[in-house]
């Protein structure tokens, strides 16, 4: 189920990409936006702990801590660095480099948290990495250095929320760990967004659905909330469940299948095309994921996020 619920995770984000091309054609920057994703999911998550788990509000000062590091690292701060990063650079690129995590994460589990890892894990990255750069083409564009940056730093954040989050669901509830999360990434950008500068008037502006929909328009509201619901609580809350039955590792190699979305939902869409290349990258990605499955030789983790110098429990 943990492979399952990361697949769709990775699904519903691929075309949330489409969908936020379409939402800020109308004048919300891309940290606006990410307000409204992460606000809508802390509130959406915590109305369904209100009906199903209130014991989810009951934290502990330690638990606390690292729900606001995991909120303004591991979603704040990703969502932003990548949001610039596609500014810059090619989405297939950032999102390449972006996913850098998935190496970054094995390294970090081996050498930083003692993990022992099958050889075959390291063959599953190489191929990921490998399958994304034929996918991006990454040869045929001319890189803007400070995309590349921003692209790398959305690496560290999502490393961060891989290694971060898997160690929090094993503590509490995914919905929790979403709510909390959310809720911290939302404060953290209600100061700095610059939501109150948005037109209400934007809200029921009629925009284009773009590409092969260029002709259905709908009020700017419409994209936003798929955003909110199916671009962001659905998907983060898919993602912390695949961390409740995956190591972070192997659910970073399965969410790094956006990327693959992203292209099929652009190209159905959007009428952006993959070519012959593209499509043997697609192939060597799913290679890598497959390899990916049984690499990590155990998911052990402790739930306070233990560092180096306290032992890991086995």
């Amino acid at each position: 189920m943990g492979y399952v619920y990361a697949l769709l995770a990775a699904v519903l984000f691929g075309v949330n990409g489409s969908v936020t091309k379409v939402t800020m054609e109308v004048g919300l920057d891309p940290t606006q936006l990410t307000q409204f994703r992460v606000l809508g999911t802390a509130i959406l998550a915590g109305i369904a702990l209100v009906v199903i788990d209130r014991r989810a509000f009951r934290v502990t000062a330690r638990q606390l801590a690292w729900f606001a590091f995991l909120g303004v690292f591991g979603v704040a701060l990703l969502q932003a660095s990548y949001a610039v990063a596609v500014q810059l650079l090619p989405v297939g690129i950032a999102l390449l480099l972006e996913y850098m995590a998935v190496l970054m994460v094995a390294v970090v589990a081996f050498f930083f948290f003692h993990e022992r890892v099958k050889a075959r894990l390291w063959v599953a990255i190489a191929c990921v990495l490998a399958g994304l750069a034929l996918v991006a083409e990454i040869w045929a564009s001319e890189l803007n250095g400070v995309g590349v940056l921003m692209a790398l730093a959305a690496a560290v954040m999502l490393t961060i929320y891989f290694l971060v989050g898997e160690r929090q669901v094993a503590a509490t509830s995914p919905l929790a760990v979403s709510f909390w999360s959310m809720a911290f990434a939302a404060v953290f950008w209600a100061f700095l967004s610059g939501w109150w500068r948005i037109d209400p008037v934007s809200f029921v502006t009629p925009v284009s659905l773009g590409g092969n929909l260029a002709s259905v328009e709908v009020p700017m509201l419409v994209p936003l909330l798929w955003n909110v619901v199916l671009g962001s609580f659905a998907p983060f809350l898919l993602s912390f469940l695949a961390l409740r039955h995956l190591p972070a590792t192997a659910a970073g190699v399965v969410a790094s299948s956006e990327v693959l979305f992203a292209f099929f939902f652009a190209w159905l869409w959007l009428g952006e095309s993959l070519d012959a290349v593209q499509l043997i990258g697609a192939g060597v990605v799913l290679v890598g994921i497959v390899l990916a499955q049984t690499a990590r030789a155990g998911k052990v983790v402790d739930a306070d996020l233990a560092l180096p110098d306290l032992a890991i429990r086995r």
